[in-house]
């Protein structure tokens, strides 16, 4: 059952409209400039505006195009339907978050980021010469992000953040 763009791109908005507004409700902290309310607030504008997107079909068109130029220069091996252990790739994403809640404490923040980057690049069909540094580098940046601008310290288990 496929559901209209309509309806997904507007369950996406009402979704990002309501991170907004409870975000926006979140009480501000003394001193800082930047509270919790930020980011709630970013997500939910992106979402919200994403949504909107969806729903008013823009980039439809760039869709199509690709559509019909992949089908037209495919060979019939591409055109194959996709190995049934790839529709299991679904579950990927909320396994890694289980990993997550369950090793962060212990192992800490940069290697279990590490780990959940490498596997979820390389499942998703990144090749590892891309997926090896991303997964080195991007731990590093989002514990940067975390620390010094939303100044929520992430744990540092067996490999603390530098500096």
């Amino acid at each position: 059952m496929q559901l209209s763009d309509r309806i997904t791109g507007s369950a996406i908005a009402a979704l990002g409209a309501v991170a907004f507004v409870y975000g926006s409700k979140l009480p501000p902290v003394p001193g800082q400039q930047v509270g919790p309310s930020a980011f709630p607030m970013v997500v939910g504008a992106g979402l919200a505006l994403c949504g909107g997107l969806i729903v008013f079909g823009v980039g439809r068109h760039f869709e199509e195009v690709a559509e019909a130029d992949v089908i037209s220069h495919a060979t019939p091996e591409e055109l194959a339907p996709l190995p049934a252990w790839r529709n299991w790739l679904a579950l990927l994403p909320p396994a890694l978050l289980a990993f997550y809640a369950l090793a962060s404490e212990t192992l800490g923040f940069l290697p279990t980021a590490a780990v959940m980057v490498l596997v979820a690049s390389l499942a998703f069909g990144a090749r590892p010469k891309l997926a090896v540094p991303l997964a080195i580098i991007a731990p590093f940046a989002i514990n940067l992000i975390f620390l010094k601008l939303l100044r929520v310290p992430l744990p540092g288990g067996i490999l603390p953040f530098p500096w």
